[in-house]
């Protein structure tokens, strides 16, 4: 595999990675129905004439089990990256998983560059907001990788 296709199926399965923490946010699917819908239906699939990209399905599960194992320790480091007035309780919940999936990369993938991790997911923050937000997605996790990676 080309190191640009496993950049391709590695961006996919960060921004699924998002997508299925959302999920399981908002309704509390079990860890295990949440990751095997996603594998059947989702990662490669075509819904609703969306056709969704080829994923590394090992890193999207790294990053969804990874993330759910130490989402406290991952939100009280995010909590203390904010301004003041704002919480973890405050924030867009889909922001809040783009945050939380590239904490966790920080902390738990040194494989993974310090950059490469900021920058992919600057990437997935496109996919859903403006530049002021993507923006927002570069400053929190830079400051979130001097703390994890100093």
């Amino acid at each position: 595999m080309s190191g640009n296709s496993r950049s391709r199926r590695r961006a996919a399965a960060r921004l699924a990675a998002v997508q299925a923490l959302y999920q399981w946010h908002m309704e509390k699917t079990p860890l295990a129905l949440l990751l095997n819908e996603f594998h059947q239906h989702r990662l490669g699939k075509e819904i609703e004439d969306d056709q969704y990209a080829p994923a590394e399905t090992a890193y999207f599960d790294d990053v969804v089990k990874g993330t759910i194992a130490r989402i406290e320790e991952i939100d009280t480091l995010l909590a203390s990256k904010l301004a003041d007035g704002w919480t973890i309780a405050r924030m867009d919940k889909t922001m809040l998983q783009i945050l939380r999936c590239g904490a966790y990369e920080l902390l738990a993938r040194p494989d993974v560059p310090i950059k490469a991790a900021i920058s992919e997911y600057v990437d997935v923050g496109h996919a859903f907001f403006d530049q002021r937000e993507a923006n927002f997605v570069n400053g929190v996790l830079d400051a979130v990788s001097k703390e994890a990676r100093p």
